[in-house]
């Protein structure tokens, strides 16, 4: 026999005309630990803020514009309380931004204010008598890994 080596290099596959591409990230909110927060079916508005100390203030205005032009005068001293309340509270579990939303459906107010914290916020429900005390006929918080959310219902 012969040693022989061949004087070519071997034949090798010619690589793929397009990339293969990586799996798409799951994207359902199935695992999650709670649905984000969807209002249909009434009107509704709402307003991303600055976390800083002026935001209640701002808040308070912007609410109180919307019910105004919404045809609700009688619950402005209630609806501005119950709005500084939560967004001082937002504001005080950190982050950058809070978003304040308002809806209203059979002479109600629902006034829900969001924190974007990333990472669990404290849940301090030490400001739900707080609440109460101000005129919200129901008011609760949760929190989730995008930060926490304040709510109140106030009676127009």
């Amino acid at each position: 026999m012969l040693d022989h080596t061949p004087d070519y290099p071997p034949k090798t596959p010619p690589p793929p005309k397009r990339p293969i591409s990586p799996p798409r990230p799951e994207t359902s909110l199935e695992g999650t630990g709670r649905a984000r927060m969807l209002v249909r079916n009434r009107r509704s508005a709402n307003w991303s803020l600055e976390a800083a100390p002026w935001a209640a203030h701002k808040a308070s205005l912007c609410v109180l514009g919307q019910l105004h032009e919404w045809g609700y005068r009688q619950a402005d001293e209630a609806a501005a309380g119950l709005t500084n309340l939560l967004v001082h509270t937002a504001v005080a579990g950190g982050g950058r931004r809070v978003s304040v939303h308002l809806a209203d459906q059979n002479r109600q107010a629902l006034i829900v204010v969001l924190s974007h914290q990333p990472g669990l916020a404290v849940a301090d429900t030490a400001v739900l008598p707080e609440l109460t005390e101000l005129g919200a006929v129901s008011c609760g918080t949760d929190t989730a890994e995008d930060g926490r959310r304040v709510w109140a219902v106030l009676d127009l």
